[in-house]
This record gives C-alpha cells, sequence and structure tokens, in this order.
C-alpha cells in the first residue's frame, strides 16, 4: 500500500512539473520547436516532460530551465508555494546586507509605506497587437506627456536590436536587461507613458517593480483581434519567429490573464475606433491623476544632464 502511495506521489509531481514547464514556456510564447533549438533537447523529449512521462534527468530539466531564462527551483518548487516568494527571493538575491535588514523590520511589522504609483507614471501592459504602442504615442500626445517604448530604451542602451539581444544573450540576458532598463525609468519623475513588452509579466520581480512604481493599465482585447493586429503591422516576436498560430494565442493569453489582470486598470479596445481606445484610455488616467496637465519632460534631454 505504501509502494502505491509513493507510486501515486511520484506521478502527481511529475505531472506537475510538467505543467510548470508548458506554463513556463507558454508565458514566454515559445514553441516546442523553439525551445528544443535553444536547449539542445529533442522536441518529443520536451514533449514527454510536459505530460508528466517517464524519469526526469536533472540535469536535462536544467538544460530546459536554462533555455527558457528561469530558474530550475521554480518549476520544482511545491505545488501550495505562493507566487509571491519568487518576487522576495530574486530580491534578497541582489540586496545588500542593509536592505535586507530593512527587509527584515518590514517583515516585523515596523513598514514605512512606500511611494508607490503616485507620481504620473502609466505602465500598459498586454499581449502584442494590444496597442500599446499607438495607443500609448496618441495619448501621451493629447496628454503632453512622455511616451516611451521599453523596447526601444533598451535597444538603445545596448545598441543591439531585440532580436540581437537575444541571439547573443538569450532568454535570460534580455530579461535581466529589461529589468535594468525599467530601474532607471522608476527615477523618471513623470509625466510618462511606458509601453512594455507583451512577456514582461512573466518575470516576477520586474513585473512587480512595474506595478509598483507605475499606474500600470491593461490593453484587453479578444485573441483574434491581436492576431489580426499584428498581421496588418508584420511584427514578429521577440525571437525574430513569426507569431504562433491562433491556438497558441489563446494559450498564452490564457497563462498571462491572471497576471495582466494584476493590473490597476483595464481598458477594452475589443472592437471599436482607435479614437475611442484613446478615449477610454485617457479616461482611465484622468480618474487617476486629474485632468491638470504637466510639462513635458524630455526623456534624451534629461539623460544628458
Amino acid at each position: 500500500m505504501a509502494g502505491a502511495t509513493s507510486a501515486d506521489e511520484e506521478a502527481a509531481f511529475l505531472s506537475e512539473l510538467g505543467r510548470r514547464v508548458r506554463n513556463a514556456r507558454t508565458l514566454r510564447a515559445l514553441s516546442r520547436k523553439l525551445l528544443s533549438q535553444t536547449s539542445g533537447l529533442s522536441e518529443r523529449y520536451i514533449a514527454q516532460l510536459e505530460g508528466g512521462q517517464g524519469n526526469v534527468s536533472i540535469i536535462l530539466l536544467r538544460r530546459v530551465a536554462n533555455a527558457m531564462g528561469v530558474r530550475l527551483d521554480d518549476l520544482i518548487a511545491g505545488p501550495d508555494t505562493p507566487d509571491e516568494w519568487r518576487v522576495v527571493r530574486d530580491l534578497l538575491d541582489r540586496a545588500a546586507p542593509d536592505r535586507i535588514a530593512q527587509a527584515k523590520a518590514i517583515l516585523a511589522g515596523s513598514a514605512a509605506g512606500s511611494e508607490g504609483a503616485s507620481r504620473k507614471r502609466v505602465a500598459l501592459i498586454g499581449l502584442r497587437g494590444a496597442g500599446k504602442s499607438t495607443l500609448g504615442k496618441l495619448v501621451a500626445e493629447r496628454l503632453g506627456w512622455t511616451f516611451v517604448e521599453l523596447n526601444r530604451e533598451i535597444q538603445q542602451e545596448n545598441a543591439l536590436s531585440v532580436k540581437e539581444i537575444f541571439a547573443i544573450y538569450g532568454q535570460e540576458g534580455y530579461r535581466r536587461l529589461e529589468q535594468k532598463a525599467l530601474r532607471r525609468l522608476t527615477e523618471h519623475p513623470g509625466p510618462i507613458i511606458l509601453a512594455t513588452s507583451g512577456s514582461i509579466v512573466a518575470e516576477p520581480l520586474t513585473y512587480d517593480l512595474l506595478l509598483q512604481s507605475f499606474f500600470t493599465i491593461w490593453l484587453r482585447a479578444r485573441p483574434e483581434e491581436h492576431l489580426q493586429r499584428v498581421r496588418d503591422q508584420d511584427h514578429l516576436d521577440n525571437a525574430g519567429a513569426p507569431l504562433a498560430a491562433l491556438d497558441d494565442l489563446r494559450a498564452i493569453l490564457l497563462t498571462r490573464e491572471p497576471l495582466y489582470a494584476r493590473a490597476s486598470s483595464v481598458v477594452d479596445t475589443s472592437g471599436i475606433p482607435v479614437e475611442t481606445m484613446a478615449d477610454r484610455l485617457i479616461a482611465a488616467v484622468v480618474a487617476r491623476f486629474g485632468e491638470a496637465e504637466s510639462p513635458r519632460t524630455d526623456l534624451t534631454h534629461r539623460r544628458s544632464a
């Protein structure tokens, strides 16, 4: 009886491990083929791993984790482990001793409130094709605010295209540069509207930093509209691969929706003209910050100051 229980527990562990690998891959919009090419493992092995079949080599699992830019312990953590522990863990990894001491004091109940997203800083999140760049630029012009695209900032800071960054540094390297660029933008006094990448929600520490420092707005649309808009714009994803099929896009959206839903506000952009989308976005910004305009702060001039 004990042997049967042990076998059931092992099967449940492998099934949960496969689910975590599949979710991590889908969250990052990686196909099995691309993950196979990046990790050097066969698509068949990845399919078996995601299906919870057979014994798993820790070395091969480590290669899968590295190829996706995730930590191995994220894949093998217990099913009851809360998502917040990843943010805390990553913060502790990067923190100086005095900051760790402050964190202990906060956890002990002696914390002071933070500024959070009180400044006029707005971040737009959502799947590709949501209208983050188009609407962000339009609304920033109408409000007299500064518009910034996070990917463009990363490219300018590193003198490389996003495609080149992925080719040279991989997923993990890109996420590291993304977080560095975002940290710098958190020092911007505003007013600013920031367009982020669709997958920024996949990195807990980076996404938590965004939520704490910006008033975040999820631009939501139906999968069919995301697909059509990206086709119309003839865009490619971060790794330079063609846009996934509609079923894959639905899977990505389904995986990311709980994360997008953590945004402070939601603006639905489905089935309406661009001007109406802009009006809705402006209404969300005005509801948060009021109608008074602030003078535009030129990011380029600020860098050279």
